[in-house]
């Protein structure tokens, strides 16, 4: 879809850059090591699952942007799965250069592309600038109410 060769699945030898990314999604989250023999297994398993997609977007020799797409399995409508998008973040030195769409525009297409009836996305902010980017990249707000509950540790 995207003629950009920056926008690409991630890769095996990549945990490092996305867990240095990822700093900027949740910076109060303890820090993990990307040698921990469970944080490779656990790498490893998402790498291995055809139904998870890591989206990444590389400039300047580092991950800049990304966003995970999960594909899920569904016996309603007609058995077309659906598809969620989490974990969109853009490091703070390369906002507003369009990155952040662009991942999300890839995993749009791979959800498309992968027979999903729709594409779901979720944000904790209220920021109408965050909502409007959203919709933006091609998402409408207020057709669901979602609902949260999470979990000790």
């Amino acid at each position: 879809m995207l003629n950009n060769d920056q926008v690409r699945l991630i890769q095996e030898h990549e945990l490092q850059g996305l867990l240095h990314l990822y700093k900027y999604l949740q910076p109060d989250d303890s820090e993990l090591n990307p040698a921990d023999v469970q944080i490779i297994s656990l790498w490893r398993e998402m790498l291995d699952d055809p139904k998870m997609k890591i989206i990444v977007l590389e400039q300047d020799g580092q991950i800049v942007s990304s966003c995970v797409l999960v594909l899920v399995n569904n016996l309603t409508r007609a058995g077309r799965p659906y598809a969620i998008i989490e974990n969109v973040v853009t490091h703070e030195l390369y906002r507003r250069r369009g990155y952040g769409a662009q991942v999300i525009k890839e995993a749009i297409h791979i959800a498309e592309q992968s027979n999903c009836y729709k594409v779901m996305l979720m944000t904790s902010s209220k920021r109408e600038e965050t909502l409007r980017f959203y919709e933006e990249c091609g998402l409408e707000k207020g057709k669901k109410t979602g609902f949260i509950k999470y979990f000790g540790g």
